[in-house]
């Protein structure tokens, strides 16, 4: 009895100074909710069945890619905390609950009757400090962070939540310096025949931007290096693994699919790939409302096996036009595509989580949209392998308070129309067929060639997207968002492509079939 005395009174001592010290950090949270309901139809844009009499067995149910209803309904919730014990120091940690699929139980999403999914998770975890007598600051943790684009507003490189440190300098009042460095993996390799666990598994980036401002002009070049070892994204005896969690989701994979059957495919030659990537992006306002914006990226990675090699670029040019009403745009993109030489690698931009956190404002739903929880990405996650034009009007209000935006694009894909054969698996080079699926051509089965990446669209094939997002700021913290989307497609159907086609042996085989898609969603959005 009389030891708990003592402890409750040594306990009364300590509040005063556990209170002083509370005093000293203000705590601050933020953060957003969504709820979204949607309802969409096709979206199964290249399905292939593979039997015997070659009639397509598409035994996808659901919407589209990611094998959802046709009505979903869902949630997410990210709360953030910050401690700041002042301008010069604070801590950061950012939650997520969700995506929650209604209905769906477990772990999955907990949102099935009874809840309780384990589903809390960590999205940033970091400290921000500021060095004693300067303007330089410093983050460290798990972050997000991009290369700048002025066009999109989403990287078509880099956008990723990774841990890393990140530091900024305002040079003057022109140019201000940001470096970083970021630990994509490490510590994954469980270890195999002669390579013990732990080796050689590493992933680290190395980058920097240069913002210059002048009166009228905005100018940011940027470069970014990286370097993985040879069992980074290794499983077992197979060098690249799965194409969902290996290095051909990631984006820095030879091609549009993780090598599978190659001769070449289970070995790289270097210890390390290296990886480099330069852009340079920038906006003109100086004839304000008049806009002009352009970007320009190049980026390579290099295994030491030139099969396995990685190089391409990407452009971008916007003009718009700020008017009472809206702001109506024009605006193009064109990125380099894969040549019909599958044993010279491909020549692709190799990209990085890139769209990760970020909207692409020149569409909504072929690339990443407005982050509702909607669908989208049906084309691609970045625009790497294909071109496009396109017009929108940004911001049309008629009625106080609901905004209006509309966008139409075309497009079509920059890749050689013969790495079509190798996907449907119709030709193979020697044991060199990077795309081919988890299906042997001649047997049962099928397969999608829309996966990570979107479509793999040759330069024979083309797509259209439309579509209206519509805003309604019902209180200052409080918005009602609603989504129509479309996209068509058109893919060459002759046998040299996409098409029907005859084995060697005489075995017919039926063609890749498309499918139109469209989404109407609602998102209800509470930020504060």
């Amino acid at each position: 009895m009389r030891k708990k005395v003592l402890s409750l009174l040594a306990a009364a001592a300590l509040l005063p100074c556990l209170a002083t010290t509370a005093h000293a950090v203000d705590f601050k949270t933020k953060g957003v909710w969504i709820m979204n309901f949607e309802y969409g139809g096709g979206g199964n844009f290249m399905e292939r069945g593979r039997s015997a009499n070659g009639v397509a067995a598409n035994h996808t149910t659901g919407w589209g890619q990611y094998n959802e209803d046709q009505f979903e309904a869902k949630s997410r919730v990210r709360l953030q905390l910050d401690a700041v014990a002042s301008e010069a120091l604070s801590g950061t940690v950012y939650f997520e609950i969700g995506r929650q699929y209604w209905g769906q139980d477990g772990n999955k999403s907990g949102a099935a009757l009874g809840a309780d999914g384990n589903i809390i998770k960590i999205k940033h975890s970091y400290l921000d400090w500021t060095m004693p007598e300067t303007n330089v600051k410093v983050r460290m943790g798990i972050q997000r962070i991009f290369m700048p684009d002025f066009v999109t507003e989403a990287s078509q490189a880099f956008d990723a939540d990774t841990a890393g440190i990140t530091v900024s300098v305002p040079v003057n009042g022109h140019l201000s310096l940001t470096g970083f460095w970021a630990r994509a993996y490490n510590d994954n390799w469980a270890g195999a025949g002669n390579s013990p666990q732990n080796y050689l598994d590493n992933f680290d980036l190395f980058g920097f931007a240069a913002p210059l401002r002048f009166e009228g002009v905005n100018i940011t070049p940027w470069g970014l290096v990286g370097a993985y070892g040879s069992n980074t994204f290794r499983k077992d005896n197979d060098f690249y693994g799965k194409n969902s969690d290996g290095a051909g989701a990631l984006g820095v994979a030879p091609a549009a699919y993780a090598l599978n059957n190659s001769k070449v495919g289970r070995q790289i030659a270097n210890a390390y790939s290296t990886m480099f990537w330069a852009g340079l992006t920038g906006e003109a306002v100086a004839w304000n409302p008049f806009r002009l914006a352009w970007s320009f990226n190049y980026g390579q990675s290099d295994t030491g096996v030139e099969t396995l090699n990685r190089k391409g670029w990407y452009g971008s040019l916007l003009a718009e036009y700020s008017m009472d009403w809206g702001v109506p745009g024009i605006y193009g993109w064109y990125t380099s595509g894969d040549d019909s030489n599958v044993k010279n690698g491909s020549e692709r931009m190799p990209t990085i989580e890139a769209n990760n956190e970020s909207t692409n404002g020149l569409d909504s739903f072929g690339t990443l949209g407005t982050l509702t929880l909607g669908r989208d990405t049906l084309v691609g996650s970045t625009f790497v392998g294909t071109w496009g034009v396109g017009a929108r009007v940004k911001d049309v209000s008629f009625l106080d308070k609901l905004k209006h935006t509309f966008h139409a694009n075309l497009l079509g894909g920059t890749n050689s129309p013969t790495m079509a054969k190798y996907i449907k698996g119709q030709k193979d080079a020697d044991g060199y067929t990077m795309f081919r699926p988890d299906v042997t051509p001649g047997s049962m089965g099928d397969f999608n060639t829309a996966n990570y990446y979107g479509l793999y669209l040759t330069s024979r094939d083309y797509a259209a997207e439309f579509g209206v997002t519509s805003t309604y700021q019902m209180y200052d913290n409080f918005k009602i968002l609603v989504e129509a989307n479309y996209i068509a497609l058109w893919l060459d159907q002759s046998k040299d492509v996409w098409g029907a086609y005859t084995t060697t042996s005489g075995t017919r085989m039926g063609g890749v079939s498309t499918q139109d898609a469209w989404n109407v969603n609602v998102s209800f959005i509470y930020k504060f």
